[in-house]
């Protein structure tokens, strides 16, 4: 614990509410048992098939104990806190977890794409109709050779994670290789996991460690420092800042390509045609064919979007960084955006609470925003649509 939290003192019994939240949120892991544990073989079935047909999705085993979990959730009492806003976040968050656990109980069975629903909310019109504008608007280009391997970005990841270790002497995370193909690269629980077989153009490693660890490992490491822990594991709601942040962090560091911004309007698509129950084969042929993706690109889209029978997560990303853009288009902080992990709709307030000295301010800021060039292209998103937020080569 920080000396800053232990200037902190929280009623034990916020401290009991808020450890009970972070425990169960780390078992329920409801991403991880919505992932499919077969998606090389699935790659390659779809391909011989002519991407005409997907092979079964394969997933690790769903725990005994989910109604355990779930009596263990709702049996927590809310009373004396140290403030009712504390109160009502945790609250806020103990039904979040409620749904992610239905999420995960309703795997592969109807009425999954309603829990979804429930959880993310639907496709608006108006995200949508973002998305088909990009597609029409935003122009195709190839993106670079796939040029660095696994290994390149392992290296450079962990020069990444000795430089925060260096700012703070507390910051834990670390890299991971993942012997499963086709993972790609992905955060869990502030750590960096990175597929065996992963190629990524190399201009593309820095934004994309400024996404991943830049956003995600620092935020969860702010989070972790503070009073109220539940900021590590995330409040309510948080996925759409929390991705709005990292794909705006891409654009900082100066490389966020047309092709990349293609790709996120391909995934509201995608999960719009989930929850109108398409197949996979359909959702693919629509991303391939309208969103101009590559076979691979538009093919773990469509998977994605076909997880657990349709899930509607994908489409936080745009909904995110438009959210965020407007926000900063009027003027918001962007600094204390980092505190933790949190959804836009609480700022006002985890600002209120640090004023009254109950949450702390963040302790690491991303890296990138030492850099001029960055903070001028930050300067720039404050005036920019949705559909000119890419660059067409590095900027770096």
């Amino acid at each position: 614990m920080s000396e800053a939290q232990d200037a902190i003192e929280l009623h034990p019994q916020t401290l009991r509410i808020d450890e009970h939240l972070e425990k169960l949120e780390d078992e329920i892991d409801w991403l991880g048992r919505l992932t499919p544990t077969n998606i090389d073989a699935i790659w390659t079935g779809f391909k011989d098939s002519g991407f005409k047909k997907a092979p079964a999705f394969e997933y690790e085993a769903l725990p005994d104990d989910l109604t355990d979990m779930r009596r263990e959730l709702l049996s927590l009492h809310f009373h004396d806190f140290d403030s009712p806003m504390f109160e009502a976040l945790l609250i806020e968050k103990q039904r979040e977890l409620d749904r992610q656990i239905e999420l995960v109980r309703f795997r592969d069975r109807p009425g999954f794409v309603l829990t979804s629903l429930d959880l993310f909310g639907n496709v608006s019109e108006s995200l949508l109709a973002a998305a088909r504008t990009i597609r029409d608007e935003v122009p195709v280009i190839d993106a670079g050779p796939r040029d660095a391997d696994a290994d390149a970005v392992i290296a450079c990841g962990e020069e990444e994670m000795a430089a925060y270790r260096e700012r703070s002497s507390e910051f834990r995370q670390k890299v991971v290789k993942n012997p499963n193909r086709g993972t790609q690269l992905v955060t869990i629980q502030g750590n960096l996991h990175v597929a065996c077989d992963y190629e990524i153009e190399r201009a593309r490693i820095i934004p994309l460690l400024a996404h991943e660890i830049g956003t995600h490992s620092v935020t969860r490491h702010n989070g972790r420092l503070q009073p109220l822990r539940v900021l590590e594991c995330g409040l309510a709601d948080y996925d759409r800042m929390q991705e709005g942040l990292a794909v705006l962090a891409e654009y900082l560091c100066g490389y966020l390509p047309a092709s990349r911004l293609r790709v996120l309007a391909a995934r509201v698509e995608a999960a719009h045609m989930a929850v109108l129950d398409c197949e996979m084969p359909e959702i693919f042929a629509t991303l391939y064919e309208d969103y101009k993706l590559d076979e691979h690109s538009a093919f773990h889209t469509a998977l994605r979007a076909k997880r657990g029978g349709g899930l509607t997560k994908d489409a936080v990303y745009l909904r995110g960084i438009m959210e965020i853009m407007d926000y900063l288009a009027n003027g918001g902080d962007f600094e204390i955006l980092f505190v933790g992990k949190f959804a836009l709709k609480q700022l006002h307030t985890l600002e209120r609470l640090i004023d009254e000295g109950l949450l702390l301010k963040p302790d690491l800021l991303p890296r990138y925003l030492d850099d001029l060039d960055a903070m001028k292209r930050l300067d720039r998103v404050r005036t920019l649509d949705i559909t000119q937020l890419y660059q067409e080569s590095s900027e770096s």
